[in-house]
């Protein structure tokens, strides 16, 4: 059986599965290997610093001749960075927290497919009516950010199915197998936008101790808080919150982010302590489906096995 949806037929991949594009992490060297394992790659531009894509975008043009795209995170970044990302020529470029308004014409313009991630009802009408040719309905359950008043993978997917009908919609959040990939493909999006599961892959950008700690994590110890943003001085807007796993930052500040804020001893206590190697440079994001994660297998090899798994849980279901 073959997973042939809207989103495989109009990006040209041979997998329902897409790379988020967590910023930083996913680099040319992933995005390359889950676009040739059939998937669609994607680079985590974050804001877009030009230095950072020039030296991955040739990782991914190289690595692979397979579709690729690059994500931004719509807050942060600008026309101008846009316009210079676009200089690269990814046929897809997707969009993820804040208003893509200002920036939709310039993509069309350049030919790219248009993917907007929306994190609740609001954010998909707005991408409906922006003419996204891809929405990413992403649950409450997802590592790294989302909204802080979001609704968990299971009923959301489905509401922003029918809203955006017929523009196909991926699932994200809390998939880390095959069987969420075919969750995802019966609620009948048009298949998944994947993050956590990629980080604990040889080749995703993350030092060692990301993977292990991935591997060897739990969904219970993960945390949806602003926390470790404040703490570290990250601009990103208080409506989005972070799922990470546990950090003594958070043990310490549960509760009082407003304290928090209002304390730069307690944020230079905090740069002090990454400084002399106390706390991780950055905190651990991850979903609550990091139980599922156990091994780091090539990320190609990662794709395959997860459609396989997919065509599996999909075929059996029909015999129940």
């Amino acid at each position: 059986m073959t997973l042939s949806t809207e989103f495989t037929r109009s990006l040209g991949v041979q997998h329902p599965i897409m790379l988020a594009p967590m910023g930083g992490s996913a680099g040319g060297a992933l995005a390359a290997a889950v676009s040739r394992g059939g998937g669609l790659g994607m680079l985590g531009a974050g804001d877009g610093n030009p230095e950072w894509l020039a030296r991955e975008v040739p990782l991914v043009a190289s690595g692979t001749g397979l579709p690729w795209g690059i994500g931004f995170l719509t807050w942060a970044v600008d026309a101008e960075r846009i316009e210079r990302a676009l200089e690269h020529r990814p046929g897809v470029v997707m969009l993820s927290f804040g208003d893509p308004g200002p920036f939709v014409e310039r993509i069309r313009g350049a030919g790219a497919t248009l993917v907007l991630q929306v994190t609740d009802l609001e954010e998909a009408r707005q991408a409906v009516d922006l003419g996204a040719d891809v929405i990413v309905a992403q649950g409450t359950e997802s590592g790294g950010h989302g909204s802080r008043h979001g609704r968990s993978t299971l009923p959301f997917v489905p509401m922003v199915v029918d809203l955006a009908a017929p523009v196909p919609v991926l699932a994200a959040g809390g998939i880390a197998d095959g069987r969420g990939v075919a969750a995802a493909l019966a609620l009948g999006a048009a298949g998944a936008l994947i993050g956590t599961r990629f980080q604990a892959t040889a080749e995703a950008l993350v030092h060692p101790s990301v993977s292990t700690a991935i591997v060897e994590g739990h969904g219970q110890d993960t945390e949806r808080s602003r926390v470790l943003d404040i703490a570290r001085g990250s601009p990103w807007p208080a409506r989005y919150t972070a799922r990470t796993l546990g950090h003594r930052y958070l043990d310490r500040w549960r509760g009082r982010e407003a304290e928090l804020a209002a304390d730069p001893r307690a944020q230079r206590e905090y740069r002090d302590d990454v400084a002399r190697g106390d706390v991780p440079p950055l905190p651990v994001w991850a979903g609550e489906a990091v139980d599922l994660i156990t091994d780091r297998p090539p990320a190609a090899d990662l794709v395959a096995a997860l459609a396989t798994q997919a065509e599996d849980a999909l075929t059996g279901a029909g015999r129940t």
